[in-house]
């Protein structure tokens, strides 16, 4: 049988993850994260007067939009397909030192590539695979002299991006033997209860990936939140103040009317959720934690500002 993502057999016939060879060029944080939606204006408005991102233009897809919370960092909203189902998440993107040297890397994982990286208007170049659930992600290397972006005044630092999985095994195959993520946390509702949050950062760097893990059947409300990107604060309270007097949180109330706030979250890290038009979470979440989270120590570094 001939394995995707293969592993090598160590001593005493134990399974452990590939050499990471140095042939595997560095990947450093988040890119940025692709979603869908039903109306381009009022996401803009979302993105840019909630949130304080930097709208550009897409050079991957001339009918979609990036808005830019720092110069390699970004949220690309994409125009919703028709019969899209409930999942407005389209992919994620995390940044390379080498987009071709990794897509030959991948290559010689057994992984399915492209023939070739793209290249953007801004001198950025990328590429697509699939993990082993189907989730597209893309590698991206930043250009060599990216533009400047404007302080919006909530966050420059998107510190992790987190999607909907089955099987936390098939996604480690992928994730932790091929590429080299590292365990960050892992969470639940109950601290003896099975992991619902498992982070894993990348390799070069304190960002992270959540898994986001469900058996169950979800709509688009519970899809959104579930798929969602993080934004680095240094102090919740500070952000959520400046949200406030500057009239940023309109629209974030729930079917009741009450008003989304600042909570402690099961990793004791302070946390503000808020969701684009779509439904898409938009997590605001302070850098280090208050006290011990549940379930499971922190296992690496904390992301810097």
């Amino acid at each position: 049988m001939t394995l995707r993502y293969p592993v090598l057999i160590g001593l005493a016939g134990l399974m452990i993850g590939p050499c990471l060879a140095a042939e595997r060029p560095a990947i450093t944080g988040v890119s940025h994260i692709g979603v869908y939606a039903g109306d381009p204006g009022k996401a803009e408005h979302f993105y840019v007067h909630n949130l304080g991102a930097v709208k550009r233009p897409d050079p991957e897809n001339p009918d979609g939009a990036r808005y830019f919370f720092s110069p390699t960092q970004y949220v690309e909203v994409l125009p919703l397909p028709a019969n899209a189902g409930p999942n407005r998440l389209d992919h994620v993107a995390f940044n390379t030192a080498d987009a071709e040297a990794m897509r030959r890397y991948l290559a010689e994982h057994k992984i399915a590539v492209p023939a070739a990286v793209e290249s953007g208007s801004d001198g950025s170049r990328w590429f697509t695979v699939h993990d082993p659930e189907g989730h597209a992600v893309e590698f991206v290397q930043p250009p060599a002299a990216p533009a400047p972006v404007a302080d919006g005044g909530l966050s420059t630092h998107i510190i992790h991006v987190g999607f909907v999985i089955h099987d936390r095994a098939r996604e480690d195959s992928f994730f932790r033997a091929v590429l080299g993520f590292r365990p960050y946390w892992y969470g639940g509702m109950q601290d003896d209860g099975p992991p619902a949050w498992i982070s894993q950062q990348v390799p070069d760097g304190t960002d992270w990936l959540e898994y986001m893990v469900t058996d169950k059947t979800l709509n688009q409300a519970q899809m959104g939140v579930l798929n969602h990107f993080s934004l680095g604060v240094p102090s919740m309270e500070a952000a959520y103040t400046r949200l406030w007097n500057e009239g940023r949180l309109d629209g974030q109330a729930d079917a009741r009317g009450q008003q989304f706030v600042p909570k402690i979250g099961r990793d004791a890290k302070w946390q503000l959720n808020l969701l684009d038009p779509d439904g898409t979470r938009a997590e605001v979440m302070e850098l280090h934690a208050i006290g011990t989270p549940c379930c499971s120590p922190f296992t690496a570094m904390d992301p810097l500002q």
